[in-house]
């Protein structure tokens, strides 16, 4: 596989020195190779800023500091060569023959992004793409590479396992992201894996398990990512909250993953090619 890194970090440098009145422009140009490729419902501008992106309306001292940190950390370059050791990991399954990624800058004033995600997070929603978004932080700069991974996890395990967002269940969307944490873990160490697996514990975790495996069978995009990203985030997107804690899916779906793959002996990376339900009835814990 092929993987195209954009270097957004010299863009996003060159876009910071521009006077604000010229930067919003700049920032569209910065978005054009996956707008190309990815219809974004109105203004890229508002999207990104909505999206836990860095402003473009404002000055901001930290901005330019961070962009430089993250260069000379070459954590582009760490996103490339984790990619390429994910590949070869999963080298028996179907893989696309190109991937792009696109890494931007957050906002260091957006506590959703910053006390919720621990600072950064990915998207493979879309064909042939990541998307990555970070405020690079002492805890989190060394991560993003890893990152990087989890979405590819995704991005190759629906190359080789029906993903159809009228029929996807909650079941299928929780072990997808516990899985891509255990390969995470797999290829790299418990050290490599983001915080969204850990935020949830004791009595808080045991509620959010019942209450997630109870609406296992629930299919459809409309619906799972309630029971994935939690409260919060579905209210900030206007959706209906289900009584589920801030990414409590993904601590659900690590424990639904872990359990499974101590009772079948797979490896995560073998589990890959699993549907979730294969997977959960191999091990016979399969929920609702």
């Amino acid at each position: 596989m092929e993987f195209i890194v954009h270097d957004t970090l010299t863009t996003t440098a060159d876009l910071l020195r521009l006077p604000l009145e010229r930067r919003p422009d700049a920032l569209r140009e910065l978005y054009e190779p996956i707008r190309a490729a990815i219809p974004f419902p109105g203004d890229i501008v508002e999207i990104h800023q909505s999206g836990n992106g860095f402003r473009v309306d404002a000055d901001d001292p930290r901005y330019l500091p961070a962009v430089e940190r993250l260069a000379q950390a070459d954590v582009l370059g760490q996103v490339r060569t984790e990619l390429a050791r994910a590949s070869e990991r999963l080298s028996a399954a179907r893989q696309a023959d190109l991937l792009q990624v696109m890494f931007v800058l957050g906002d260091p004033d957006d506590a959703y992004l910053m006390d919720v995600c621990g600072g950064y997070y990915g998207m493979a929603g879309s064909p042939g793409w990541l998307y990555l978004l970070a405020w690079p932080t002492d805890d989190n700069i060394g991560r993003i590479a890893h990152c990087a991974v989890h979405e590819f996890h995704h991005n190759v395990r629906y190359t080789n396992v029906e993903w159809n967002p009228e029929t996807v269940t909650v079941g299928e969307h929780v072990v997808a992201e516990g899985l891509a944490e255990a390969f995470v873990r797999e290829l790299s160490g418990a050290d490599a894996m983001g915080p969204w697996s850990r935020r949830v514990t004791g009595a808080e975790f045991d509620r959010a398990y019942e209450r997630i495996t109870a609406d296992f069978s629930l299919a459809g995009m409309r619906n799972t990512p309630a029971y994935v990203l939690g409260d919060t985030a579905i209210r900030r997107f206007g959706g209906e909250p289900r009584g589920i804690p801030d990414l409590a899916g993904y601590a659900v779906g690590l424990r639904l993953v872990d359990d499974a793959l101590a009772a079948t002996g797979l490896t995560a990376a073998e589990a890959t090619l699993l549907p979730a339900a294969d997977l959960l009835t191999r091990a016979g814990t399969l929920t609702g």
